[in-house]
């Protein structure tokens, strides 16, 4: 009798409205527009922020088109009233996906971007270590062109 009824849950003939799922259509809705419209801010606000560093940057392209289907699919469900089995599926992919990319994928790359800009630091600090190396130095002198006589 109960898988009967997780099964009728979910293949509801009303699909996912506020009818059939009182306590869940309404937040999962809201909190779907509130994170898409996150989502776009972050993405704004960080690839500026982060312009001069490639691996955050293709992150943030990553979360942004990740969010951006997930949320905006979830919100077409709502709209169009999908079956349940689709809205849990894609809530179950999306945050997988998320966590995925932010824990999994791009941490490795992350920290190898970290060496080589610790690489170039410690480089660019090694050779201006000397207050002579700042210093430039003169060359021979130039002789300087004759001034052309005017008629």
């Amino acid at each position: 009798m109960k898988v009967d009824n997780i099964l009728d849950s979910l293949f509801m003939a009303g699909g996912f409205s506020p009818q059939n799922f009182q306590d869940l259509f309404y937040p999962i809705s809201a909190a779907a527009l509130v994170f898409l419209i996150a989502t776009i801010v972050l993405y704004n606000v960080q690839t500026r922020r982060l312009a001069h560093h490639p691996p955050l940057v293709a992150m943030q392209e990553w979360l942004f088109w990740t969010g951006l289907s997930f949320f905006g699919l979830l919100l077409v469900y709502a709209i169009f009233k999908f079956y349940f089995i689709f809205v849990l599926l894609t809530l179950i992919l999306g945050i997988g996906t998320l966590i995925w990319i932010r824990f999994y994928r791009f941490p490795p790359l992350i920290s190898a971007y970290n060496r080589v800009l610790r690489r170039e630091q410690y480089l660019s600090q090694k050779r201006y270590r000397t207050p002579e190396a700042t210093i430039r130095t003169k060359g021979k002198a130039r002789p300087k062109a004759k001034a052309s006589k005017k008629r």
